[in-house]
């Protein structure tokens, strides 16, 4: 199994930036594919980016391609979202989150075993 723990939320402005970090422990980091999920009030869980294992690839959501970033650093079990040009519509509570397989379907959160318990970001206009 493998723990996640959010970090890096807060308030700001349109147009600023956040870095979101996610720590992981438990079994071989590596071994994961990892992916970010947001889920703002009263909508569904939504994707926002996915970095898969192995091979390194990272796939992102239409709305946030060009402006969000994922990355992994194996050495410190952790997985980042860089957020520039933050828009009020990207206010959610966001989430990592993390699975095993060979094959998986990167956009469902249904396909992830594993979640990090949230954290909040608010953009303000």
């Amino acid at each position: 199994q493998v723990q996640l723990v959010e970090s890096g939320g807060g308030l700001v402005q349109a147009g600023g930036s956040l870095r979101l970090s996610c720590s992981a422990s438990g079994r071989s980091f590596g071994s994961y594919n990892l992916g970010w999920f947001r889920q703002a009030p009263g909508k569904e869980r939504e994707f926002v980016a996915a970095i898969t294992r192995a091979v390194e690839r990272t796939y992102y959501a239409d709305s946030v391609k060009g402006r969000f970033t994922a990355s992994r650093d194996y050495a410190k079990n952790t997985v980042y979202l860089q957020m520039n040009s933050l828009k009020p519509e990207d206010t959610a509570v966001y989430y990592c989150a993390a699975n095993a397989k060979l094959r998986y379907n990167r956009d469902s959160p249904a396909d992830y075993d594993y979640w990090g318990q949230g954290t909040q970001v608010t953009v303000s206009s």
